[in-house]
């Protein structure tokens, strides 16, 4: 093997990812009110964890708010309310 994603340990760790998804999809469609809905909050994690990390690659690619929110769908007041609080007091003004 020569390194990459074709390597036993990069491909576990995608397996998991994919056996994870998999597991997931699988409760959010249970008639168990209980499952489903554990499943929904999981998601909801996993989503705002998402959004988060975009939005810091978009920031530090040197994306303005509004490029951002138009991108997410939502108003750039929005954007900045949820991702730009305390950002100025560790990094420079964006």
């Amino acid at each position: 093997m020569s390194g990459g994603l074709d390597t036993p340990n990069a491909c576990q760790g995608s397996l998991t990812g994919m056996t994870d998804a998999a597991r997931l999809a699988s409760e959010l469609s249970s008639k168990d009110p209980a499952v489903g809905l554990r499943a929904i909050a999981s998601l909801r994690v996993l989503l705002q964890s998402l959004e988060q990390l975009q939005v810091d690659n978009a920031r530090a690619q040197g994306w303005s708010w509004q490029q951002i929110a138009a991108a997410l769908g939502v108003s750039r007041q929005a954007v900045h309310e949820k991702h730009g609080r305390g950002r100025r007091m560790f990094g420079p003004r964006r």
